[in-house]
């Protein structure tokens, strides 16, 4: 099984308020892998990717589309250094910039705390 593929399956494991659907990418290049829905924020979009280093690779398509959408659209990223733990990032579309060049150096959203990403993606308060 792809990296990204068990990623998804993580995510869908951990972001039960969410209501997923995987996409097909070759329909369609560019779009990100999943469309989520939850009824307090509507619909969004999450691009999956999975890095070994501190730059995260994007396909010329994916990254015109985080650069001109950046509204409810977001990249999770999985990171999993030789020697390290891995780790779970979410990132809002516009950091996508920070993700080319240097993920170490750009702030995320949410890190390594399932909750925490589900409550940023839904746009909910950490006390609700």
């Amino acid at each position: 099984m792809k990296k990204e593929s068990k990623l998804w399956l993580t995510i869908k494991k951990n972001t039960p308020k969410i209501s997923w659907t995987r996409l097909e990418s070759w329909a369609s290049y560019g779009v990100p892998d999943l469309l989520g829905y939850h009824d307090s924020c509507g619909f969004f979009m999450c691009e999956l990717k999975c890095a070994t280093g501190p730059k995260v690779s994007f396909s010329p398509h994916q990254k015109l589309f985080h650069m001109t959408k950046t509204k409810r659209n977001f990249i999770i990223v999985e990171q999993s250094p030789k020697g390290s733990p891995r780790s779970i990032k979410l990132y809002g579309s516009n950091a996508i910039h920070g993700l080319l060049v240097d993920s170490r150096e750009t702030p995320c959203l949410a890190a390594d705390d399932w909750d925490h990403v589900q409550r940023v993606l839904i746009n909910t308060p950490s006390d609700a």
